[in-house]
């Protein structure tokens, strides 16, 4: 077993910024949100997705995706990928498609609010569920990806 240092510390936050965010969203659509249809009137339950929405939604943007930017560029650097290594087959283009794939989510959740604030509701729907799956497969891209 190695150490924990600096490098350790950096990939531990961005795992567990990638554990909350993601877990985040499995727990708001497996949990909260079929409770609250079941619970809540038509009204209560718009208001009360609509809040949940939007406080995800700055979490994600205060401190998840700042998170998530700063670790793995660092992780990034600190494993030396450049901008040709990202062609390279094995860690280059895995990566390369893990980062494909999270600006994709990011393009697909920035819709979702777009589309549920317009009245939307099954193409915000919809994209919700882009952006849950593509999240996990940013997961298992991750896990693809050997240790720094």
């Amino acid at each position: 077993m190695g150490t924990l240092g600096l490098w350790s510390l950096v990939r531990f936050l961005h795992v567990t910024g990638a554990v909350l965010w993601v877990g985040g969203q499995l727990a708001l659509t497996l949990v909260v949100l079929p409770l609250a249809r079941r619970m809540l009137s038509m009204e209560a339950r718009d208001r009360f997705a609509a809040e949940a929405g939007r406080r995800f939604g700055l979490l994600t943007g205060t401190v998840f995706l700042p998170l998530q930017l700063a670790t793995g560029w660092a992780v990034a650097w600190h494993k030396g990928v450049t901008w040709a290594s990202l062609a390279e087959p094995g860690y280059g283009r895995t990566l390369a498609t893990k980062l494909g794939l999270f600006v994709l989510v990011m393009l697909a959740a920035a819709g979702h609010g777009i589309a549920y604030s317009k009245g939307r509701a099954e193409l915000a729907r919809a994209l919700a569920v882009v952006s849950l799956v593509g999240s996990l497969g940013i997961v298992l891209l991750a896990t693809a990806l050997p240790a720094t």
